[in-house]
């Protein structure tokens, strides 16, 4: 309603210092609460949506109430107004004729008038309380009535644009005002008009209502929405907590058993009860469950089997393979004593002899690594000197097939936690299947080493590999070209095996080739075993820059590509031409003084 409110004295509080211990305390505690709050909120279906549908309906009752709040305050006002209105426009037009008319001539005559008239103003039966003021309207000395008023009123109540009002015209105006009742204040209306008393002097006649009664009970309405508001929150808080609960609970169900058939228990199920859509939902999830057991089963068992025959296989024919091979030894001592034809087939007999050899051994490594039961026998080892005895090893038939073997090494070496047999034969598999597809062109080997890890990548520059085929390189059994003769005796199974001895130090096996440029094969290895590799020292494709080295004392690290590698890498500079002074000299991820640099 249409209220005069005095706005209370404002009190400064001084802002509290935030350098005080109690202030910080506060401050975190806000943030922990923040943080706590936002974490059940995104974690949290039911809270969140418990928590948006209360909010919501706070706010929809908000603005209700405050419609609601506004028009019955509006209608309050209005209906007392109309009445006060006509009440105080005919007890002071009442007034207004008995002083036009009054004869009096003195002031003990005038002011017996001016009591007894205005005892009818307080003798009205108005509905809301009322008092009056009798104000001069001019400074005149020979007045005989002084201000007069009612109750506790005094003539300051009257606002000065009311009286300005008054004083201009003998219509009557009104004001809100606020009206002092004992201790507390309220809300008031006052009405007035101008009157004229012996002898001849103007005056203001002003009538005042208290509608405290009416804010009282504006205010009683108001509390009794508020308290209906806050039921109706709890209500609606709770039926949207009970109904969100009863369908999130059976999707939180569904997704711990989904977690757990994850981590291998398939025999997990949901609970279901009833026969509604969450119901179904419950049999449909479990239907699946056990379809996806069954078959989990089953390639389970498979698997097995396959390992079980690989493995039994392997064993059985370890016997009559090691008297086929003495026998076939035997023959090919023998050769020079025999015919052409037997001569040859004695050769042919020892080397397919001695293939089926290397392939047996690669299938019992392969149905250890199955069966989970290789196990490594680390002990810390420089990389440097795996490469350099590999190297001692693959040099015959490198030079038989006339490639060049040349090994880049850092200054320091790269000593790591492995198991050096297992990774001899990683990069023997390595150099070998690069002196195989080498074309006859150099092959590089470069060692490097962080703080992290140390790697070697075996380069060639034969046929390449293409995007597709460096995706399965490491497949068992896998050829780019099935056509293309052996001359290594390979098995199929030697990047495999290789594979399957990275996982076990926890390294990284990658490769990276292009049709007609070459391949490039990079072994990443932590330094203590078990760590997480972050980068690699050594880039996996290879540095397409002409006559550039790495710049000494440079750290370098290249990103990991998983086991498929992304074509297209080239690192970051720094990089100096050769004839540089200092390149003679290269530091981390380099080469010692006199190495061929692999990337020339």
């Amino acid at each position: 309603m249409n209220t005069v409110e005095t706005a209370p004295a404002e009190s400064r509080v001084p802002e509290p210092d935030r350098r005080h211990p109690w202030h910080r305390r506060a401050w975190t505690a806000m943030a922990r609460a923040r943080n706590t709050v936002r974490s059940r909120w995104t974690r949290s279906l039911l809270f969140r949506t418990v928590t948006s549908a209360v909010l919501l309906t706070a706010l929809a009752l908000l603005g209700a109430g405050a419609f609601l709040s506004n028009q019955i305050a509006t209608g309050l006002f209005q209906e007392r107004f109309n009445q006060v209105e006509s009440e105080s426009l005919r007890g002071l037009n009442q007034v207004r004729a008995i002083f036009d008319s009054a004869a009096t001539t003195d002031r003990t005559s005038t002011r017996s008038l001016v009591t007894s008239t205005l005892k009818i103003l307080e003798g009205d039966t108005a509905l809301v309380p009322r008092d009056f003021v009798l104000v001069p309207l001019s400074g005149d000395d020979n007045l005989y009535v002084g201000p007069t008023a009612s109750g506790n009123l005094t003539s300051r109540i009257v606002p000065e644009a009311l009286s300005a009002q008054v004083q201009e015209s003998n219509a009557t105006y009104w004001q809100s005002i606020e009206v002092n009742a004992g201790a507390s204040a309220g809300p008031g209306l006052i009405f007035g008009t101008k009157v004229t008393l012996p002898p001849g002097r103007e005056y203001g006649l002003y009538l005042v209502y208290d509608l405290s009664s009416v804010q009282k009970t504006l205010d009683f309405i108001n509390r009794a929405m508020g308290l209906v508001g806050g039921l109706l929150l709890l209500v609606v808080g709770g039926i949207t907590w009970y109904v969100t609960r009863q369908v999130v609970r059976p999707v939180a169900a569904a997704a711990q058993v989904s977690e757990k058939l994850a981590a291998g228990q398939l025999e997990e199920r949901m609970v279901v009860s009833g026969e509604d859509e969450i119901a179904r939902l419950g049999n449909s999830f479990n239907h699946m469950a056990a379809s996806l057991q069954d078959q989990i089963n089953q390639l389970a068992t498979l698997s097995a089997m396959q390992q079980r025959f690989v493995s039994d296989v392997s064993h059985e024919l370890r016997t009559p393979l090691t008297t086929v091979r003495m026998a076939a030894e035997v023959l090919h001592d023998a050769r020079e004593d025999f015919d052409p034809i037997n001569k040859r087939s004695a050769e042919l007999l020892y080397n397919q002899v001695e293939r089926f050899q290397i392939l047996l051994n690669d299938l019992l490594e392969v149905s250890r690594f199955d069966a989970g039961v290789a196990v490594l026998d680390a002990e810390p080892t420089d990389l440097v000197s795996v490469a350099r005895r590999v190297i001692d090893t693959a040099t015959p038939h490198a030079e038989a097939m006339g490639s060049v073997l040349r090994l880049g090494t850092p200054a320091g070496g790269a000593v790591a936690e492995m198991d050096a047999r297992r990774i001899e034969r990683v990069v023997r598999n390595l150099v070998l299947n690069a002196v195989e597809h080498g074309e006859g062109n150099p092959i590089d080997i470069t060692v490097a080493g962080n703080e992290n890890a140390v790697a070697i990548t075996v380069r060639d520059r034969g046929i390449g590999m293409s995007p597709e085929a460096s995706t399965r390189v490491f497949d068992r059994f896998w050829r780019a070209d099935p056509a293309r003769a052996r001359t290594t005796g390979g098995s199929g199974l030697g990047l495999s095996i290789a594979m399957e001895d990275t996982r076990l130090h926890s390294g990284r096996l990658e490769a990276w080739g292009e049709r007609g440029v070459g391949s490039c094969f990079r072994l990443t290895l932590p330094r203590i075993l078990g760590d997480t590799i972050i980068a690699s020292p050594l880039p996996l494709e290879p540095i397409v820059l002409a006559d550039a080295v790495f710049d000494r004392g440079m750290v370098v690290s290249f990103p990991l590509t998983g086991e498929i590698p992304a074509i297209g890498f080239k690192p970051a500079p720094p990089l100096i031409p050769e004839e540089h002074p200092d390149a003679a000299a290269p530091g981390t991820g380099g080469h010692t003084p006199g190495r061929h640099h692999p990337h020339d």
